[in-house]
């Protein structure tokens, strides 16, 4: 039997399942502001994972893979602790905004203070409260607006041969070593020498069936992985791939873009991506992939200004096994063809 721990100001006792408002700074209408906490504490001793989502708060996705996360039965018998932060940045889900109302960066602005700037002290709550008691972070993300990213996990890898395992059970199609940067809730998680890994999937204020499907599955890989749950037997058609690099292709003018190039496909040095020009297709020039690799991020917006990113290509040891394994991953997490059973009915972007 594990010990009890306190949250919030509440007592959890081992083998409990609770639901925890942890207080906010108030909105300036004075409407008081909380942010949701679930807390299955085990009964049997183990490790705290925290998984946390929407810490920018038009990144959605997160939200639904914690609320289907919640009803596997494999957590009913959790060895452990498992916190769940389904809203990290309340105030940006309210505007729809991948900021907070005094426009800072919360995923720049750790470890924050208590007497900061409205996102200074969110990022204190979130470390005070929260940090102390994991052992291990999941933090879930989508690409920015009219940006889509292939499921991937990041992290700051460094020879950590622990959480290059971490990073393999999850099972993502994609690794990337990540460097940390300044202010951010990893960089604060690697502070506290906790390890972290952050599942970037999708695209922001939009819900994708497979990020979410596929975030669900990777989690509870973890968790077993752990010996926080069951044991599962991860996929072997789609084994996650180290990339070597990853660079992002910038327009080379303004103008009207038209992509040739999907989302987790393969490219060779000197293809064709896109055509950008004048809206009566004026000045037209072709942008070329620089390297060989996978298309791991693209925007979909077609209007783009000169320097904008419109692809994010990542490169590969093994190109041509990196491609056969998202492919094999996108065959596994599509509502038509996996054979996942779920209880969830495939949502429809």
């Amino acid at each position: 039997m594990q010990a009890a721990i306190i949250m919030g100001g509440q007592k959890i006792e081992a083998g409990t399942e609770i639901s925890i408002q942890l207080p906010l700074p108030e909105f300036y209408t004075n409407t008081p502001a909380s942010m949701t906490i679930h807390v299955i504490h085990g009964k049997s001793a183990g490790p705290c994972m925290m998984v946390a989502s929407c810490i920018h708060g038009d990144e959605i996705n997160g939200i639904e893979i914690i609320r289907r996360l919640m009803g596997q039965k494999s957590l009913k018998r959790l060895k452990g602790t498992l916190i769940l932060v389904p809203v990290v940045n309340v105030f940006g889900l309210v505007s729809r905004s991948r900021y907070l109302p005094d426009r800072r960066d919360l995923n720049r602005s750790f470890p924050g203070s208590p007497k900061g700037s409205m996102a200074g002290r969110l990022a204190h709550i979130i470390m005070s409260e929260l940090f102390p008691h994991c052992t291990h972070i999941i933090d879930l993300h989508t690409g920015a607006i009219d940006r889509e990213n292939l499921p991937q996990i990041r992290a700051t890898l460094n020879g950590d041969a622990n959480l290059m395992e971490l990073a393999q059970a999850f099972n993502a199609p994609v690794i990337l070593d990540a460097p940390l940067r300044e202010g951010t809730f990893r960089q604060a998680a690697h502070s506290r020498e906790i390890p972290t890994l952050v599942y970037e999937a999708g695209e922001a204020l939009r819900f994708d069936e497979i990020s979410i499907r596929a975030g669900v599955v990777g989690i509870l890989n973890v968790l077993s992985h752990l010996g926080m749950t069951r044991k599962r037997s991860s996929r072997k058609d789609h084994p996650p791939l180290l990339a070597k690099n990853s660079s992002w292709v910038r327009a080379p003018l303004s103008g009207i873009a038209r992509s040739l190039t999907a989302l987790g496909e393969r490219v060779a040095e000197g293809d064709e991506l896109a055509y950008i020009s004048g809206p009566l297709g004026e000045l037209e020039e072709v942008v070329k992939s620089p390297v060989s690799g996978i298309v791991i991020g693209r925007t979909r917006l077609p209007l783009v200004h000169e320097g904008e990113a419109i692809f994010h290509i990542a490169t590969f040891a093994r190109p041509a096994a990196a491609a056969e394994s998202i492919e094999n991953f996108q065959d596994a997490f599509d509502p038509l063809t996996d054979t996942l059973e779920s209880d969830e009915p495939p949502l429809v972007s």
